[in-house]
């Protein structure tokens, strides 16, 4: 693994952990040159899945849309980027044991509604203004008085 930060081939593991139930390895290196630690993660082979968009487009699954999506609904609240990985992590995993091809981006959006709710009401909803493009005030309300 090469060290961000100088470019260096060689770096050694510091420390290991499962995260995700055992779905992603988290490991934290050191750098044998310039002593710096950076965190990488290990997890499943990229999905090859077709997302159906509301409008019928297809797109490839991209596992970093999907994370600018919740670093946007988490911006700004005490969301450590481990749980949003984790966050990521469970979704492919489900995706992947649906051994599908296609999915749809409602059914991906609800999956992920589901793990934020439980986490964070204001990330939450922001997730939800996008995913169910709310076309009202009273529509938001409402979404907000479900939750109570």
């Amino acid at each position: 693994m090469k060290c961000p930060f100088c470019g260096e081939d060689s770096t050694k593991v510091v420390d290991s952990r499962d995260i995700s139930e055992g779905r992603t390895i988290r490991r934290r290196r050191e750098c044998e040159k310039c002593s710096r630690r950076f965190t990488t993660y290990e997890e499943l082979e990229s999905l090859k899945i077709v997302v159906i968009k509301r409008d019928g487009r297809r797109q490839d699954y991209s596992r970093e849309k999907l994370q600018l999506g919740l670093m946007k609904a988490f911006e700004k609240r005490p969301m450590a980027e481990e749980q949003i990985e984790r966050i990521l992590s469970e979704v492919e995993y489900e995706l992947h044991a649906k051994h599908i091809k296609e999915v749809g981006s409602r059914d991906v959006g609800k999956m992920v509604m589901k793990k934020i709710k439980g986490i964070d009401e204001v990330a939450y909803l922001r997730f939800a203004s996008v995913y169910k493009a709310f076309g009202s005030a009273t529509s938001f309300q409402k979404e907000i008085q479900k939750m109570s």
